[in-house]
């Protein structure tokens, strides 16, 4: 038998998008302290690169993640350590990754089979956009463990409100991929892997027809929305679309009015995703891989 020695997260870059995959299906992808690092690395490579339009995550082994790695958390209680709780300081260092995580200034898009449990079910709620499975599930597990969702519930909580984040913290249920389309976690269902894909090239084409500058601007504005004065909101956003008009605006108002596609339009196959994340398991050339 092939022994897999592809690293525990992989990157391709097809079209301007980055598609993220973890790949540790021994653990079900659990979010290992090495795991977290290449997540940050590829997170801040993101943030910096100013051609990238999408980021894509996914799971491999159709399982999206289990979470933290429970098989850790002994070492960290027999940290020796004097001057810091191990435990807690560990703890808000996967806070400060989630936030770098909502810093990537393009779409995320999250694709789910199989369970997001507890810190996965936290990178579900991060992403601007979440694909799943009828088969698949939600669950912020960690009351059954007798511990709490801590550094996750900020994102939980804005994705599906207090209310339902309460009750499903409070339960450990886990919710149908039916379930968490009616309470606004996820965004479209598929009836399995293959229909995922197709609906990714929908979306990812639906995002291709969008101007690449005015959409990290817009996720900007959207975050901006809901915090501070909103009359200081409004000055500032008439600011910014005079900027935007100015700019990507004059090219595709033209391109409205000339009934053609604008210049930064790209369209996505089912067969370029289908053949991608294929490749990207094999191990294809184009690979770029973080350990």
């Amino acid at each position: 038998m092939m022994q897999n020695t592809l690293p525990s997260v992989l990157l391709v870059r097809f079209n301007d998008v980055l598609f993220v995959t973890l790949n540790r299906p021994q653990t079900r992808h659990a979010l290992a302290s090495d795991m977290v690092e290449s997540l940050e690395n590829m997170a801040r490579a993101a943030i910096a690169d100013l051609t990238l339009r999408a980021v894509v995550l996914r799971g491999s082994n159709q399982f999206f993640c289990a979470g933290g790695d429970v098989g850790n958390f002994q070492t960290r209680l027999e940290d020796t350590e004097v001057d810091h709780d191990p435990v807690a300081l560990r703890n808000r260092k996967f806070g400060a990754f989630m936030e770098l995580l909502g810093q990537i200034p393009v779409p995320v898009i999250a694709m789910v089979e199989g369970a997001a449990m507890g810190g996965g079910m936290g990178l579900a709620c991060l992403s601007d956009i979440v694909l799943a499975t009828q088969s698949a599930r939600f669950v912020l597990s960690e009351t059954s463990l007798g511990i709490v969702p801590a550094q996750i519930m900020p994102f939980v909580v804005a994705r599906i409100g207090v209310v339902t984040s309460r009750r499903m913290g409070l339960t450990a249920e886990r919710v149908s991929g039916l379930q968490a389309m009616q309470l606004g976690l996820v965004d479209e269902l598929a009836d399995d892997s293959d229909a995922l894909e197709a609906a990714l090239a929908r979306w990812l084409t639906q995002i291709g027809k969008c101007a690449p500058h005015a959409n990290r601007i817009m996720k900007n504005m959207a975050l901006l929305a809901s915090t501070g004065s909103r009359a200081t909101f409004l000055d500032q956003a008439a600011v910014t679309f005079a900027d935007t008009m100015r700019d990507e605006g004059m090219t595709g108002i033209a391109a409205f009015r000339a009934r053609v596609p604008a210049p930064w339009c790209v369209t996505f196959t089912t067969e370029d995703i289908h053949s991608l994340y294929k490749n990207q398991m094999l191990g294809s050339d184009g690979l770029v891989g973080l350990a």
